[in-house]
């Protein structure tokens, strides 16, 4: 590159490319075919990453979601019985059904505040759809087409 023609001298190393204007048409078409499969096969990499990442995240949301159910139901049936029994001796002079019918309300209710949490952390990670991906091979689409007709002008 001393000699300011944009080849590497002789022996430097350096693999020598013909100047741009002295490549020809085949070479150049070539070269396109090469980078475009190349960017296809990165895009198409990119793309199965991102997927798996939010689907990784749907997964473990869901499973954590599954496991603090059950732990939470089974905590839950030891509490709630004891709380129908003590609201069937303080409230309900000794009659034990009205006590667990406001335990199945309270039930209920945590039911589906869990309910709504769980809709909310799948959606958040749901649909696994590539976006960086999409709007990568976008813009390159895009790059292609501007470059396309500047060559044509």
């Amino acid at each position: 590159m001393a000699d300011g023609t944009g080849t590497p001298p002789p022996g430097s190393g350096m693999p020598q490319r013909p100047a741009q204007d002295e490549r020809s048409v085949s070479e150049l078409v070539f070269d396109v075919a090469e980078k475009s499969s190349s960017l296809v096969r990165e895009e198409i990499e990119l793309a199965k990453t991102e997927i798996s990442e939010k689907v990784g995240k749907i997964l473990r949301g869901s499973v954590v979601g599954i496991a603090a159910g059950v732990f939470a139901f089974l905590a839950l049936i030891l509490v709630m019985e004891g709380i129908a029994w003590l609201l069937a001796e303080e409230v309900f002079d000794g009659n034990a059904w009205p006590g667990f019918f406001v335990e199945a309300a309270a039930f209920l209710l945590i039911a589906a505040a869990a309910g709504f949490i769980a809709y909310r952390s799948v959606q958040a990670g749901a649909p696994p759809v590539p976006e960086q991906a999409i709007e990568e091979a976008r813009l390159t689409r895009e790059t292609l087409e501007s470059g396309a007709k500047a060559g044509k002008e």
